[in-house]
Formats: C-alpha cells, structure tokens, sequence
C-alpha cells in the first residue's frame, strides 16, 4: 500500500501536478524538508505553499527510485534527486525520505533525509579531517 503511495506521489511531484500530489496527504500531515522556505510544513495549506514555491521554481522536477521499504503503514524510499531550475541550474543529489500514512491510507508524516555534512563548527571539522585524511592517502600514509 505504501509502495503505491510514494510512488504515486513521486509522479505527481515530478509532473508538477500540485493537487495530484496534495491527494496523497492527510489534511493534518506533516512534512520536513530541509529544501523548502519553512523546512517543517504542518497541515495540507502549509504543504500546498511549499509544493507551489518548489513547482514555480523549477523546470523539471525529478526522482528516481532506488528502493522502497513498505511496512504497510509506514516505511522509507531511497531516491537520486535530479531536479532542474528555470534558470538551467541542476541539482542533483541523494536523499531518503521516511513515511507514515493515517488510517486512510493518506500520508500523514513525510521527512526527508540527506547526506549533507552537519551545520556549524561540527560540520567545518568533518571537513577539515576530510582534507587532512585525503592529504595524507595522496601521500601514501594512512594515518
């Protein structure tokens, strides 16, 4: 049932189909995306004013699905996000989103999940033991 849902709701966000994709959502749905204005939208008017900035912003949306784990009323999709803006910029990038659908067989909370390195000063000393370990392999040392 979930299989049918994400992948349904993945064609009506890549068809820009707004109120195609807006009928897979619970009226008081959540959904957290680090890609929208107000990452955390809760309730169907918020999620029909992020979906329309994101549909009014690109050209082409796009995702491809890798995988989906289906536990009836929840469970995750893997995807290779390929979205194109007006402007020409491509975006593309991994991401996971998490799902759970209400009684109705609606989506009641959509998370998404990427593989961005954390915010802050946590996020500059990954980066810098990044560069440090990268130096050190091109130099044939290890440690």
């Amino acid at each position: 049932m979930t299989d049918d849902v994400i992948r349904g709701l993945m064609a009506a966000f890549s068809a820009k189909d707004l109120e195609g994709a807006l009928a897979f959502f619970a009226e008081d749905a959540v959904v957290n995306d680090p890609h929208y204005p107000i990452p955390k939208m809760s309730g169907i008017d918020a999620i029909r004013q992020g979906f329309a900035w994101a549909f009014g912003n690109m050209k082409q949306p796009g995702f491809a699905i890798r995988q989906v784990w289906d536990n009836g009323r929840s469970g995750a999709v893997e995807l290779d996000t390929r979205h194109v803006f007006k402007a020409g910029v491509k975006s593309e990038f991994e991401q996971v989103f998490v799902f759970e659908l209400n009684d109705d067989g609606k989506i009641k909370r959509l998370q998404s999940y990427v593989p961005y390195r954390p915010p802050g000063i946590g996020g500059v000393l990954v980066k810098i033991i990044g560069w440090i370990w990268r130096l050190r392999t091109s130099r044939g040392r290890n440690t």
